[in-house]
């Protein structure tokens, strides 16, 4: 009880009490009831009587009303989504539409999504209406090889594929409208490798080609665009000669694991079916577990058709450690005076398309059999 004394002339006191009725039951409700006693005749159940309950919400139990109503399940997070940035700009064109009609054989599920954002260009192929221009699509199972039967969910006119902002917003978009546990990022086109960015014999080296306008997405981008679109559990390039230390070390913080290849890949690229479809039966693969299906499927469709080719997988926590172990290896190496070994070994050493791109290990491997200097050996081997 709280008694309130208004003044001391005051001739008479007004005393209040609340009252609370407190359910007991699943079917008893809650009030509250102020009483006056000081008029004449008080009455309790009278005045008990008198107060107003509120009304339950007719559309609502009595539990809701009591409890609050339960908040709906939160919609399940699928396990991956894979990003394919596909630039059919290019005399790659009816490969990267057959791509995606092998993507079609699988479809996305509840548990994966497949993504992609394709662009075409007059001239090349003229298969599934000839359109052009670059839009995004959400992949649905079609069994049609010869067009898409996928859902197209934006047309994005004729953007640049060779801007690395436009991959940037891609990857940005497809995680937000297609949120999921882990992602995989594929570009998909003609790969070159390494560039500095700088005016020199390499400075048409990158990927993404797009001769609509000319444009390509060099090393040093491909690092800028990744870092704008957020953390990428497998990054992959549909595409030759990416597989190199210097691209690797510029992704690196970006991703976790990174497939490619150190050769040239041929026309028809990955498979996609073979590579998505163990994807799709166990969604729940490990970043490192989808890695190496990538790399697994790709050297299984080129072997059976007694292709070469090359497929590997890298992690990119291992990346500075190789940069470490480089650098000591090669400090060893100009501090041996070996110079006529080092060149007879890096002439010797395996080169690829490109005859600049050499391979590190066949290089310290050959450095590392024929010097006399026992710190060129120790530190060759530590990098092989």
């Amino acid at each position: 009880m709280k008694r309130n004394v208004t003044s001391s002339l005051e001739e008479s006191m007004i005393r209040k009490i609340s009252l609370s009725a407190v359910a007991i039951s699943l079917f008893a409700s809650i009030a509250a009831a102020e009483v006056n006693f000081d008029k004449g005749g008080f009455n309790i159940k009278e005045e008990i009587s008198n107060v107003a309950l509120p009304d339950a919400p007719q559309d609502k139990g009595i539990l809701d009303w009591i409890f609050g109503k339960p908040k709906p399940e939160p919609k399940a997070q699928a396990e991956w989504t894979i990003m394919v940035f596909s630039s059919a700009k290019n005399d790659l064109e009816k490969y990267l539409l057959m791509d995606l009609n092998e993507m079609e054989l699988v479809g996305s599920t509840a548990k994966v999504n497949i993504v992609a954002e394709v662009g075409r260009i007059d001239g090349y192929d003229s298969s599934d209406g000839n359109w052009t221009g670059v839009r995004r699509y959400l992949i649905t199972k079609d069994s049609d090889k010869t067009k898409m039967g996928s859902k197209m969910l934006q047309d994005l006119g004729m953007i640049d594929q060779g801007d690395y902002r436009n991959l940037a917003a891609f990857g940005k978009w497809a995680k937000a409208a297609y949120p999921a546990k882990k992602y995989m990022l594929i570009v998909s086109n003609h790969g070159s490798g390494w560039e500095k960015g700088v005016q020199t014999i390499t400075q048409n080296k990158g990927i993404s080609y797009d001769e609509q306008s000319g444009n390509h997405i060099n090393t040093p981008e491909l690092g800028l665009a990744l870092k704008e679109i957020g953390k990428v559990d497998v990054f992959g390039t549909d595409a030759c000669l990416m597989q190199m230390a210097e691209v690797v070390y510029e992704i690196k913080d970006s991703v976790d694991y990174i497939v490619g290849s150190e050769e040239t890949e041929p026309g028809d690229g990955y498979t996609y079916n073979d590579f998505l479809g163990p994807v799709i039966a166990r969604p729940t693969m490990t970043p490192i577990e989808l890695g190496k299906q990538a790399v697994n499927a790709y050297a299984d469709h080129y072997d059976k058709i007694d292709q070469g080719h090359t497929q590997s997988l890298a992690k990119a926590s291992s990346v500075n450690k190789l940069l470490t172990v480089s650098n000591e290896f090669a400090a060893a190496v100009m501090a041996s005076g070996e110079k006529a070994l080092a060149k007879t070994s890096r002439d010797a050493t395996i080169n690829f398309a490109m005859d600049e791109n050499r391979d590190m290990y066949d290089f310290a491997r050959r450095m590392v059999e024929g010097s006399q200097n026992a710190a060129v050996k120790a530190k060759g081997q530590a990098l092989m």
